[in-house]
């Protein structure tokens, strides 16, 4: 596992950062960082900020206040193009990926090798097949035939090819867009896992989810909004998942809704007890 040094700055921290829309506020004053080796998970529901984080990290909307600094450089991309270049990635949950290509295909998408100069230039197609499947490894995803159409792996092994793509195309810091919100429990274990993989190789990752146990599993520091505000970013031992559970959850509007939603005239004791069956089953 690569070594952090305390001295170091964060690869991508925000201070105080906010988001208007003309009157509508869409982010305010949040502040985080994610360092070299470590996973940034940021919580919260529908209608949280999430989306608008996302964005302003990756390049694709410029904050309206505070700061966004890389390495404590600090930095306003105007395009997704720049947060790539200065080693930011972003994956989203709807893949830009073609179904029908090979995964070797869908690895360079864009960013093709070529050979030969000229009327003479073609795809370098050996090398980056060999290429592809070397960096799939090296992220610990073993395929058989990277000239199988991508479109024939798992929604988790879709996700796992983009990180390493990210990876191996020079991102330090891979924001990852809700990867496994759609999938079931065994896929999303493949994706918690290379998440585990990049950030043991040095990444920083910033893990988008609305799911506290994949969170916990993986994260070292969390982040949680709720309408556009920061509930509190908190390192691993200074929260337990069930506090966090309750944060994201808001505890005392649950205790209120329970409350408006209890029957009348019938005691905790009594809806809490399980039903006694007679000795005729009735």
């Amino acid at each position: 596992m690569t070594q952090k040094s305390a001295s170091a700055p964060p690869i991508l921290e925000v201070r105080d950062i906010g988001k208007t829309y003309s009157s509508i506020i869409a982010l305010s004053n949040v502040s985080t960082s994610v360092g070299v080796g470590e996973v940034l998970c940021v919580l919260g529901d529908n209608g949280a900020g999430k989306s608008t984080f996302i964005k302003i990290l990756a390049g694709a909307h410029q904050h309206t206040e505070g700061s966004l600094l890389t390495y404590g450089v600090e930095r306003s991309f105007s395009n997704p193009r720049e947060a790539l270049n200065d080693g930011i990635a972003t994956v989203y949950q709807d893949l830009a990926v073609v179904p029908l290509m090979s995964v070797w295909r869908n690895f360079f998408l864009g960013s093709e090798i070529t050979k030969g100069r000229g009327p003479l230039r073609r795809l370098d197609v050996k090398t980056m097949r060999a290429t592809s499947k070397s960096e799939l490894a090296k992220m610990g995803i073993d395929l058989r035939d990277v000239d199988q159409p991508i479109g024939t792996l798992s929604g988790g092994e879709r996700q796992s090819v983009a990180i390493a793509r990210a990876v191996y195309f020079g991102a330090k810091v891979v924001i990852l867009d809700e990867p496994t919100s759609a999938l079931g429990v065994k896929q999303a274990g493949v994706v918690l896992k290379y998440i585990a993989q990049a950030r043991d190789r040095g990444l920083g990752v910033v893990f988008i989810t609305h799911n506290p146990q994949h969170a916990y599993l993986v994260g070292d520091r969390f982040l949680l909004l709720k309408r556009g505000t920061s509930l509190g970013n908190f390192r691993k031992d200074e929260i337990t998942i069930a506090e966090m559970t309750r944060l994201m959850a808001g505890g005392a509007e649950l205790e209120e809704l329970a409350h408006e939603l209890e029957r009348p005239g019938v005691p905790t004791s009594a809806r809490d007890r399980k039903p006694q069956r007679t000795a005729s089953g009735h």
